[in-house]
Protein backbone atom coordinates (compact mmCIF):
# COMPACT_ATOMS: atom_id res chain seq x y z
CA UNK A 1 0.00 0.00 0.00
CA UNK A 2 1.54 3.45 -1.11
CA UNK A 3 0.37 6.83 -0.28
CA UNK A 4 -0.02 9.34 -3.32
CA UNK A 5 1.19 12.79 -3.23
CA UNK A 6 -0.55 15.77 -2.52
CA UNK A 7 0.01 16.61 -6.53
CA UNK A 8 -0.59 13.37 -7.53
CA UNK A 9 -4.41 13.54 -4.87
CA UNK A 10 -5.44 16.64 -6.46
CA UNK A 11 -6.34 15.14 -9.91
CA UNK A 12 -8.61 12.74 -7.90
CA UNK A 13 -9.83 15.37 -5.82
CA UNK A 14 -10.60 17.13 -9.60
CA UNK A 15 -12.71 14.07 -10.58
CA UNK A 16 -16.23 14.91 -11.87
CA UNK A 17 -18.44 13.08 -14.34
CA UNK A 18 -18.05 15.40 -16.73
CA UNK A 19 -14.74 16.51 -16.66
CA UNK A 20 -12.43 13.21 -16.29
CA UNK A 21 -8.90 13.43 -15.44
CA UNK A 22 -7.26 10.95 -17.24
CA UNK A 23 -4.96 12.00 -20.44
CA UNK A 24 -3.38 8.96 -22.65
CA UNK A 25 -1.32 8.11 -26.02
CA UNK A 26 -2.78 7.39 -29.62
CA UNK A 27 -0.55 5.59 -31.64
CA UNK A 28 -1.12 4.81 -35.14
CA UNK A 29 0.60 1.04 -36.07
CA UNK A 30 1.64 -0.25 -39.69
CA UNK A 31 1.60 -3.97 -39.62
CA UNK A 32 3.17 -4.53 -43.02
CA UNK A 33 6.52 -4.14 -40.78
CA UNK A 34 5.62 -7.81 -38.74
CA UNK A 35 7.77 -10.29 -39.33
CA UNK A 36 4.56 -12.46 -38.67
CA UNK A 37 2.37 -13.87 -41.59
CA UNK A 38 -1.58 -12.34 -41.37
CA UNK A 39 -2.39 -9.29 -39.25
CA UNK A 40 -1.72 -8.72 -35.77
CA UNK A 41 -4.53 -10.53 -33.97
CA UNK A 42 -6.09 -8.58 -30.95
CA UNK A 43 -5.39 -11.49 -28.49
CA UNK A 44 -1.58 -11.02 -29.61
CA UNK A 45 -1.51 -7.75 -27.84
CA UNK A 46 -3.43 -8.87 -25.06
CA UNK A 47 -0.68 -11.00 -24.88
CA UNK A 48 2.13 -7.96 -24.46
CA UNK A 49 -0.04 -6.70 -22.10
CA UNK A 50 0.40 -9.69 -19.25
CA UNK A 51 3.45 -10.26 -20.54
CA UNK A 52 4.77 -6.54 -19.37
CA UNK A 53 2.31 -5.52 -16.63
CA UNK A 54 5.08 -6.30 -14.13
CA UNK A 55 7.14 -3.18 -15.53
CA UNK A 56 4.66 -0.82 -13.82
CA UNK A 57 2.59 -0.70 -10.69
CA UNK A 58 0.75 1.78 -12.55
CA UNK A 59 -1.34 -1.53 -14.14
CA UNK A 60 -2.24 -3.62 -11.76
CA UNK A 61 -3.05 -0.75 -8.39
CA UNK A 62 -6.29 0.86 -7.87
CA UNK A 63 -7.31 3.88 -5.40
CA UNK A 64 -9.07 3.81 -2.23
CA UNK A 65 -9.84 6.64 -0.93
CA UNK A 66 -9.42 8.14 3.09
CA UNK A 67 -12.75 8.98 4.56
CA UNK A 68 -14.07 12.07 4.17
CA UNK A 69 -10.95 12.96 2.32
CA UNK A 70 -8.96 14.16 5.51
CA UNK A 71 -5.71 12.50 3.72
CA UNK A 72 -4.24 11.64 0.63
CA UNK A 73 -5.23 8.09 -0.81
CA UNK A 74 -3.50 5.29 -1.43
CA UNK A 75 -2.70 2.76 -3.84
CA UNK A 76 -3.65 -0.99 -3.50
CA UNK A 77 -2.63 -3.39 -5.84
CA UNK A 78 -5.53 -4.72 -7.06
CA UNK A 79 -6.52 -8.86 -6.04
CA UNK A 80 -9.56 -8.62 -8.61
CA UNK A 81 -7.50 -7.41 -11.30
CA UNK A 82 -8.93 -8.14 -14.57
CA UNK A 83 -6.86 -7.45 -17.71
CA UNK A 84 -9.54 -8.37 -20.27
CA UNK A 85 -11.95 -5.50 -18.51
CA UNK A 86 -9.24 -3.12 -19.19
CA UNK A 87 -7.55 -4.07 -22.70
CA UNK A 88 -10.78 -4.17 -25.24
CA UNK A 89 -10.84 -4.22 -29.15
CA UNK A 90 -12.96 -1.60 -31.83
CA UNK A 91 -13.19 -1.63 -35.14
CA UNK A 92 -14.40 1.73 -37.39
CA UNK A 93 -17.22 1.72 -39.79
CA UNK A 94 -16.38 1.64 -43.30
CA UNK A 95 -15.04 4.26 -44.68
CA UNK A 96 -12.68 4.34 -41.79
CA UNK A 97 -11.86 7.80 -42.78
CA UNK A 98 -9.88 10.29 -40.43
CA UNK A 99 -12.74 12.04 -39.58
CA UNK A 100 -14.71 9.10 -38.23
CA UNK A 101 -11.13 8.37 -35.99
CA UNK A 102 -10.98 11.91 -34.77
CA UNK A 103 -14.89 11.43 -33.36
CA UNK A 104 -14.29 8.07 -31.97
CA UNK A 105 -11.40 8.76 -29.44
CA UNK A 106 -13.23 11.83 -28.58
CA UNK A 107 -15.81 10.17 -27.43
CA UNK A 108 -13.64 7.37 -25.81
CA UNK A 109 -12.02 10.56 -23.93
CA UNK A 110 -15.10 11.80 -22.64
CA UNK A 111 -16.01 8.64 -20.54
CA UNK A 112 -14.93 8.60 -17.13
CA UNK A 113 -12.73 5.36 -16.00
CA UNK A 114 -13.76 2.69 -13.24
CA UNK A 115 -12.26 4.31 -10.28
CA UNK A 116 -13.08 1.21 -8.40
CA UNK A 117 -10.81 -0.57 -10.83
CA UNK A 118 -7.12 0.48 -11.67
CA UNK A 119 -7.22 3.84 -13.21
CA UNK A 120 -6.54 2.84 -17.15
CA UNK A 121 -8.24 1.09 -19.97
CA UNK A 122 -6.47 0.66 -23.73
CA UNK A 123 -8.47 0.02 -27.12
CA UNK A 124 -7.11 -1.56 -29.90
CA UNK A 125 -8.81 0.01 -32.93
CA UNK A 126 -9.21 -1.45 -36.13
CA UNK A 127 -10.40 -0.31 -39.52
CA UNK A 128 -8.50 2.53 -40.12
CA UNK A 129 -8.95 1.97 -44.10
CA UNK A 130 -9.47 5.31 -45.54
CA UNK A 131 -6.43 8.19 -43.74
CA UNK A 132 -4.39 10.45 -46.33
CA UNK A 133 -1.09 9.14 -45.88
CA UNK A 134 -1.57 5.55 -44.63
CA UNK A 135 -1.10 2.46 -45.84
CA UNK A 136 -3.85 -0.08 -45.39
CA UNK A 137 -4.35 -2.57 -42.52
CA UNK A 138 -3.37 0.01 -39.84
CA UNK A 139 -4.59 0.10 -36.33
CA UNK A 140 -4.50 2.03 -32.86
CA UNK A 141 -4.52 1.91 -29.67
CA UNK A 142 -5.51 4.62 -27.55
CA UNK A 143 -4.73 4.58 -24.43
CA UNK A 144 -6.27 6.43 -20.95
CA UNK A 145 -4.45 6.59 -17.67
CA UNK A 146 -5.72 8.72 -14.73
CA UNK A 147 -3.41 11.81 -14.15
CA UNK A 148 -3.07 10.70 -10.83
CA UNK A 149 -0.79 7.70 -11.63
CA UNK A 150 1.24 9.44 -14.44
CA UNK A 151 1.77 12.68 -15.76
CA UNK A 152 3.44 13.54 -19.56
CA UNK A 153 7.01 11.64 -18.37
CA UNK A 154 5.69 8.80 -16.42
CA UNK A 155 3.17 8.15 -19.23
CA UNK A 156 5.85 7.91 -22.08
CA UNK A 157 7.80 5.46 -20.13
CA UNK A 158 4.70 3.44 -19.19
CA UNK A 159 4.37 2.77 -23.14
CA UNK A 160 7.80 2.65 -23.67
CA UNK A 161 8.00 -0.45 -22.19
CA UNK A 162 4.58 -1.81 -24.02
CA UNK A 163 7.31 -2.21 -27.14
CA UNK A 164 10.17 -3.14 -28.61
CA UNK A 165 13.11 -1.18 -30.72
CA UNK A 166 12.37 -3.73 -33.60
CA UNK A 167 9.89 -5.75 -35.39
CA UNK A 168 11.12 -8.89 -33.23
CA UNK A 169 9.09 -8.93 -29.55
CA UNK A 170 11.74 -8.88 -26.91
CA UNK A 171 11.10 -11.77 -24.02
CA UNK A 172 11.49 -9.94 -20.32
CA UNK A 173 13.47 -12.33 -18.19
CA UNK A 174 12.31 -10.10 -14.89
CA UNK A 175 10.22 -12.05 -12.70
CA UNK A 176 7.02 -10.97 -12.06
CA UNK A 177 7.18 -10.44 -7.91
CA UNK A 178 3.43 -8.80 -7.79
CA UNK A 179 1.31 -9.64 -5.35
CA UNK A 180 -2.16 -8.66 -4.19
CA UNK A 181 -3.46 -6.90 -1.23
CA UNK A 182 -6.60 -6.27 0.52
CA UNK A 183 -8.26 -3.13 0.67
CA UNK A 184 -7.58 -1.47 4.19
CA UNK A 185 -10.17 -1.17 6.68
CA UNK A 186 -11.65 2.68 7.25
CA UNK A 187 -9.84 2.33 10.76
CA UNK A 188 -6.48 1.69 9.17
CA UNK A 189 -6.84 4.75 7.10
CA UNK A 190 -8.09 6.59 9.81
CA UNK A 191 -5.47 5.68 12.13
CA UNK A 192 -2.34 6.32 9.39
CA UNK A 193 -4.41 9.87 8.82
CA UNK A 194 -4.38 11.03 12.38
CA UNK A 195 -0.30 10.56 12.18
CA UNK A 196 0.03 12.33 9.21
CA UNK A 197 -2.15 15.32 9.72
CA UNK A 198 0.23 15.62 13.16
CA UNK A 199 3.21 16.46 10.61
CA UNK A 200 1.29 18.43 7.96
CA UNK A 201 1.97 22.30 10.43
CA UNK A 202 5.97 21.62 10.29
CA UNK A 203 5.69 20.84 6.64
CA UNK A 204 3.35 23.98 5.85
CA UNK A 205 6.20 26.34 8.00
CA UNK A 206 9.17 24.67 6.09
CA UNK A 207 7.50 25.53 2.93
CA UNK A 208 6.66 29.12 4.08
CA UNK A 209 10.13 30.17 5.21
CA UNK A 210 11.72 28.91 1.98
CA UNK A 211 9.09 30.78 0.23
CA UNK A 212 9.96 33.69 1.96
CA UNK A 213 13.60 33.29 1.38
CA UNK A 214 12.75 33.32 -2.14
CA UNK A 215 11.40 36.78 -2.34
CA UNK A 216 15.20 37.74 -2.31
CA UNK A 217 16.04 38.09 -5.81
CA UNK A 218 19.33 38.87 -7.23
CA UNK A 219 19.10 41.59 -9.27
CA UNK A 220 19.72 40.07 -12.70
CA UNK A 221 16.45 38.02 -11.70
CA UNK A 222 14.54 40.52 -10.65
CA UNK A 223 15.66 43.01 -14.02
CA UNK A 224 14.26 39.50 -15.78
CA UNK A 225 11.31 39.44 -13.89
CA UNK A 226 10.17 42.88 -15.02
CA UNK A 227 10.90 41.59 -18.65
CA UNK A 228 7.99 39.34 -18.34
CA UNK A 229 4.72 40.26 -19.78
CA UNK A 230 1.90 40.64 -18.06
CA UNK A 231 -0.04 37.41 -17.75
CA UNK A 232 -2.76 38.32 -16.43
CA UNK A 233 -6.05 37.45 -17.46
CA UNK A 234 -8.48 40.27 -18.25
CA UNK A 235 -10.99 38.76 -20.49
CA UNK A 236 -12.31 35.55 -20.72
CA UNK A 237 -12.48 33.55 -24.55
CA UNK A 238 -15.49 30.83 -25.35
CA UNK A 239 -12.82 28.24 -24.14
CA UNK A 240 -13.22 29.89 -20.53
CA UNK A 241 -16.42 28.40 -19.25
CA UNK A 242 -17.91 25.31 -17.78
CA UNK A 243 -16.88 22.62 -20.22
CA UNK A 244 -19.89 19.74 -21.12
CA UNK A 245 -19.36 15.98 -20.96
CA UNK A 246 -18.33 15.40 -24.80
CA UNK A 247 -14.96 16.50 -26.19
CA UNK A 248 -13.86 16.21 -30.00
CA UNK A 249 -10.39 15.37 -31.05
CA UNK A 250 -8.00 16.45 -33.86
CA UNK A 251 -4.25 16.73 -34.84
CA UNK A 252 -1.91 17.81 -37.33
CA UNK A 253 1.24 16.13 -38.06
CA UNK A 254 4.76 18.32 -39.31
CA UNK A 255 8.27 17.38 -39.75
CA UNK A 256 10.38 17.87 -36.79
CA UNK A 257 12.93 19.22 -39.05
CA UNK A 258 10.85 22.18 -40.19
CA UNK A 259 9.74 22.94 -36.86
CA UNK A 260 13.90 23.38 -36.29
CA UNK A 261 14.45 25.03 -39.01
CA UNK A 262 11.82 28.01 -37.90
CA UNK A 263 13.38 27.49 -34.58
CA UNK A 264 16.63 28.33 -35.82
CA UNK A 265 15.99 31.49 -37.35
CA UNK A 266 15.57 33.59 -33.89
CA UNK A 267 17.55 33.98 -31.35
CA UNK A 268 18.08 31.25 -28.49
CA UNK A 269 14.22 30.07 -29.40
CA UNK A 270 13.14 26.68 -28.44
CA UNK A 271 11.02 24.22 -29.80
CA UNK A 272 8.36 24.83 -27.35
CA UNK A 273 8.60 28.42 -28.49
CA UNK A 274 7.79 27.41 -32.06
CA UNK A 275 4.86 25.52 -30.86
CA UNK A 276 3.53 28.32 -28.76
CA UNK A 277 3.52 30.34 -31.90
CA UNK A 278 1.63 28.06 -34.00
CA UNK A 279 -0.96 27.73 -31.50
CA UNK A 280 -1.35 31.32 -31.08
CA UNK A 281 -1.45 31.64 -34.93
CA UNK A 282 -4.17 29.06 -35.20
CA UNK A 283 -5.90 30.58 -32.52
CA UNK A 284 -6.12 34.12 -33.28
CA UNK A 285 -7.43 32.43 -36.87
CA UNK A 286 -10.09 30.54 -34.80
CA UNK A 287 -11.10 33.45 -33.10
CA UNK A 288 -10.61 35.78 -35.81
CA UNK A 289 -13.46 33.86 -37.88
CA UNK A 290 -15.59 33.63 -34.94
CA UNK A 291 -15.49 37.70 -34.50
CA UNK A 292 -14.51 36.89 -31.42
CA UNK A 293 -10.55 37.33 -31.49
CA UNK A 294 -9.76 39.33 -28.29
CA UNK A 295 -7.33 43.24 -28.43
CA UNK A 296 -5.10 41.28 -25.86
CA UNK A 297 -2.92 37.95 -26.10
CA UNK A 298 -4.14 34.91 -24.90
CA UNK A 299 -2.17 33.36 -22.14
CA UNK A 300 -1.11 29.49 -21.90
CA UNK A 301 -0.83 27.42 -19.11
CA UNK A 302 2.80 25.51 -19.59
CA UNK A 303 3.35 22.38 -17.60
CA UNK A 304 7.16 22.01 -16.40
CA UNK A 305 8.45 19.02 -15.33
CA UNK A 306 9.89 19.28 -11.73
CA UNK A 307 11.60 15.60 -11.77
CA UNK A 308 15.36 15.17 -11.61
CA UNK A 309 17.12 13.16 -14.12
CA UNK A 310 17.65 10.64 -11.87
CA UNK A 311 14.55 10.41 -11.22
CA UNK A 312 12.88 7.02 -12.78
CA UNK A 313 9.63 7.38 -14.03
CA UNK A 314 8.00 3.86 -14.60
CA UNK A 315 6.83 4.03 -10.60
CA UNK A 316 4.61 6.63 -11.96
CA UNK A 317 3.18 9.64 -10.58
CA UNK A 318 3.22 13.78 -11.23
CA UNK A 319 6.60 16.06 -10.77
CA UNK A 320 5.01 19.26 -12.98
CA UNK A 321 4.54 22.43 -11.84
CA UNK A 322 3.15 25.49 -13.99
CA UNK A 323 4.25 28.19 -16.08
CA UNK A 324 2.16 31.01 -17.79
CA UNK A 325 3.14 32.44 -21.08
CA UNK A 326 1.85 34.66 -23.77
CA UNK A 327 0.92 33.15 -27.03
CA UNK A 328 0.66 36.22 -29.19
CA UNK A 329 -2.64 35.88 -30.65
CA UNK A 330 -2.78 39.93 -30.28
CA UNK A 331 0.17 39.69 -33.34
CA UNK A 332 -0.59 39.32 -37.23
CA UNK A 333 3.21 38.61 -37.77
CA UNK A 334 4.27 35.42 -37.41
CA UNK A 335 8.01 35.89 -36.53
CA UNK A 336 6.94 38.85 -34.81
CA UNK A 337 4.24 36.51 -32.52
CA UNK A 338 7.34 34.16 -32.33
CA UNK A 339 9.88 36.85 -30.77
CA UNK A 340 7.39 37.72 -28.13
CA UNK A 341 6.73 34.38 -27.06
CA UNK A 342 10.65 33.61 -26.81
CA UNK A 343 11.16 36.80 -24.89
CA UNK A 344 8.79 36.47 -22.78
CA UNK A 345 9.74 32.57 -21.82
CA UNK A 346 13.28 34.03 -21.44
CA UNK A 347 12.76 36.25 -19.01
CA UNK A 348 9.71 33.83 -17.35
CA UNK A 349 11.75 30.72 -17.17
CA UNK A 350 14.63 32.51 -15.16
CA UNK A 351 11.86 33.72 -12.57
CA UNK A 352 10.95 30.47 -12.40
CA UNK A 353 14.56 28.83 -11.86
CA UNK A 354 15.08 31.35 -9.49
CA UNK A 355 11.83 30.76 -7.18
CA UNK A 356 12.54 27.11 -8.32
CA UNK A 357 10.17 25.45 -9.99
CA UNK A 358 10.11 22.48 -6.65
CA UNK A 359 9.20 25.19 -4.27
CA UNK A 360 6.06 25.53 -5.96
CA UNK A 361 5.46 21.68 -5.30
CA UNK A 362 6.53 21.82 -1.75
CA UNK A 363 4.06 24.99 -1.15
CA UNK A 364 1.51 22.96 -3.00
CA UNK A 365 1.97 19.91 -0.50
CA UNK A 366 1.96 21.68 2.48
CA UNK A 367 -2.05 22.03 2.13
CA UNK A 368 -4.18 20.02 4.43
CA UNK A 369 -5.36 17.32 2.57
CA UNK A 370 -8.98 17.80 4.07
CA UNK A 371 -8.69 21.42 3.02
CA UNK A 372 -7.80 20.92 -0.58
CA UNK A 373 -10.19 18.31 -1.16
CA UNK A 374 -12.89 20.57 0.27
CA UNK A 375 -11.41 23.58 -2.24
CA UNK A 376 -11.70 21.57 -5.45
CA UNK A 377 -15.84 20.52 -4.39
CA UNK A 378 -16.66 24.16 -3.46
CA UNK A 379 -14.65 25.76 -7.00
CA UNK A 380 -16.83 23.14 -8.56
CA UNK A 381 -20.03 23.97 -6.57
CA UNK A 382 -19.53 27.42 -7.15
CA UNK A 383 -18.28 27.94 -10.61
CA UNK A 384 -15.03 29.63 -9.30
CA UNK A 385 -12.94 28.07 -11.66
CA UNK A 386 -14.78 29.19 -15.12
CA UNK A 387 -15.55 32.85 -13.44
CA UNK A 388 -11.97 33.24 -13.06
CA UNK A 389 -9.61 31.36 -15.06
CA UNK A 390 -5.64 31.57 -14.82
CA UNK A 391 -5.31 30.42 -18.20
CA UNK A 392 -6.77 30.28 -21.48
CA UNK A 393 -5.75 26.97 -22.43
CA UNK A 394 -3.26 24.55 -21.77
CA UNK A 395 -0.28 23.68 -23.93
CA UNK A 396 1.83 20.56 -23.16
CA UNK A 397 5.31 19.79 -25.08
CA UNK A 398 5.90 15.92 -24.06
CA UNK A 399 9.26 14.73 -25.83
CA UNK A 400 9.15 11.32 -27.38
CA UNK A 401 11.21 8.48 -28.48
CA UNK A 402 13.29 9.84 -31.97
CA UNK A 403 14.05 5.66 -32.76
CA UNK A 404 10.80 3.60 -34.32
CA UNK A 405 9.11 1.52 -31.41
CA UNK A 406 6.81 -1.68 -32.46
CA UNK A 407 4.07 -3.44 -31.04
CA UNK A 408 3.36 -7.65 -31.73
CA UNK A 409 6.07 -6.46 -34.62
CA UNK A 410 3.90 -3.55 -36.10
CA UNK A 411 5.87 -0.60 -36.65
CA UNK A 412 4.22 2.85 -34.88
CA UNK A 413 3.61 5.30 -37.18
CA UNK A 414 2.73 8.11 -35.10
CA UNK A 415 2.18 9.20 -31.46
CA UNK A 416 -0.12 11.56 -30.52
CA UNK A 417 -1.20 13.06 -27.20
CA UNK A 418 -4.49 13.33 -25.27
CA UNK A 419 -4.75 15.58 -22.54
CA UNK A 420 -7.75 16.57 -19.81
CA UNK A 421 -9.90 19.91 -20.49
CA UNK A 422 -11.76 21.46 -17.36
CA UNK A 423 -14.29 23.48 -16.05
CA UNK A 424 -12.63 27.12 -16.86
CA UNK A 425 -10.11 25.57 -19.41
CA UNK A 426 -11.80 23.54 -22.14
CA UNK A 427 -8.61 23.85 -24.86
CA UNK A 428 -6.03 21.31 -23.80
CA UNK A 429 -3.10 21.55 -27.09
CA UNK A 430 -0.68 18.53 -26.76
CA UNK A 431 2.97 17.94 -28.39
CA UNK A 432 4.35 14.87 -29.05
CA UNK A 433 7.41 14.19 -31.22
CA UNK A 434 8.62 10.98 -32.13
CA UNK A 435 10.61 9.71 -34.82
CA UNK A 436 11.47 12.91 -36.69
CA UNK A 437 7.60 13.70 -36.39
CA UNK A 438 5.14 16.14 -34.15
CA UNK A 439 1.69 15.94 -33.75
CA UNK A 440 0.09 18.93 -32.64
CA UNK A 441 -3.22 18.15 -31.02
CA UNK A 442 -6.11 19.24 -29.26
CA UNK A 443 -9.07 17.91 -26.70
CA UNK A 444 -11.66 20.68 -26.23
CA UNK A 445 -14.94 20.66 -25.45
CA UNK A 446 -17.47 20.12 -28.01
CA UNK A 447 -19.64 22.61 -27.50
CA UNK A 448 -17.17 24.94 -27.51
CA UNK A 449 -15.46 24.00 -30.38
CA UNK A 450 -18.39 22.21 -32.45
CA UNK A 451 -16.28 22.29 -35.72
CA UNK A 452 -12.76 20.95 -34.68
CA UNK A 453 -12.04 20.06 -38.27
CA UNK A 454 -11.89 24.20 -38.98
CA UNK A 455 -9.30 24.33 -35.87
CA UNK A 456 -7.01 21.63 -36.99
CA UNK A 457 -6.57 23.75 -40.61
CA UNK A 458 -6.33 26.64 -38.05
CA UNK A 459 -3.40 25.16 -36.88
CA UNK A 460 -1.88 23.66 -40.31
CA UNK A 461 -2.22 27.32 -41.81
CA UNK A 462 -0.40 28.60 -38.82
CA UNK A 463 2.19 26.38 -39.42
CA UNK A 464 3.02 26.92 -42.69
CA UNK A 465 2.83 31.01 -42.64
CA UNK A 466 5.05 30.60 -39.93
CA UNK A 467 7.64 28.31 -41.90
CA UNK A 468 7.28 30.55 -44.86
CA UNK A 469 8.32 33.66 -42.67
CA UNK A 470 11.37 32.36 -41.01
CA UNK A 471 12.03 30.70 -44.95
CA UNK A 472 11.95 34.10 -46.46
CA UNK A 473 13.22 35.77 -43.23
CA UNK A 474 16.13 33.33 -43.71
CA UNK A 475 16.91 34.27 -47.39
CA UNK A 476 17.11 37.97 -46.26
CA UNK A 477 19.61 37.64 -43.44
CA UNK A 478 21.84 35.38 -45.52
CA UNK A 479 24.65 37.70 -46.74
CA UNK A 480 26.37 36.73 -50.53
CA UNK A 481 29.74 35.74 -50.48
CA UNK A 482 31.79 37.82 -53.13
CA UNK A 483 34.92 37.12 -55.33
CA UNK A 484 36.92 39.34 -57.38
CA UNK A 485 34.18 40.22 -60.02
CA UNK A 486 31.31 41.61 -57.43
CA UNK A 487 28.92 38.80 -58.31
CA UNK A 488 27.51 36.78 -55.80
CA UNK A 489 29.25 33.00 -55.55
CA UNK A 490 27.13 29.78 -56.41
CA UNK A 491 25.97 28.08 -53.96
CA UNK A 492 23.19 25.27 -52.89
CA UNK A 493 19.86 26.90 -52.55
CA UNK A 494 18.85 25.75 -49.03
CA UNK A 495 17.04 22.60 -48.91
CA UNK A 496 12.93 23.69 -48.48
CA UNK A 497 11.42 22.26 -44.87
CA UNK A 498 7.80 20.80 -45.74
CA UNK A 499 4.78 19.85 -43.18
CA UNK A 500 3.99 15.94 -43.65
CA UNK A 501 1.16 15.42 -45.56
CA UNK A 502 -0.58 12.86 -43.52
CA UNK A 503 -3.21 13.88 -40.69
CA UNK A 504 -2.47 10.80 -38.28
Amino acid sequence: MKQLSPIDSMFVFNEREHSPMHIGPVMIYDPSSSPEDGPVRFKDVLEVFRSRLRLSPVFRRKLVKVPLDIDNPYWVEDENFDLEFHVRHLALPKPGDWRQFCILIGRLHSRPLDMKRPPWEAYIIEGLDNIEGLPPGCFAMYMKIHHSAIDGATGNQIVSELHDLSPIPSISDRPDEWRPEAVPSQWKLLSRSYINLLKQPSKAVSAAKTALGSLNLPPEVAASKEGMLDHGIRFKTRFNRDISPHRVFGSVVVELEAMKAIKNTVGDCTLNDVVLAVFGGALRKYLQDKDELPEGSMVAGVPISTRRPDQHNAGGGNAVAGMRLTLGTDIEDPLQRLRAINADAVASKAYANAVSASLMVDVAESVPTSVAALGMRLMAATGLTSRNPVVHTIVTNVPGAQTPVYMCGAKAINWIGAGCPVDGVGLFNTINSYNGLMSLAFICDRDMMPDPQFYQDCIQESFTELETAARNSAKKTRAPARGKTGRAAKGSARPKSKAATRKA
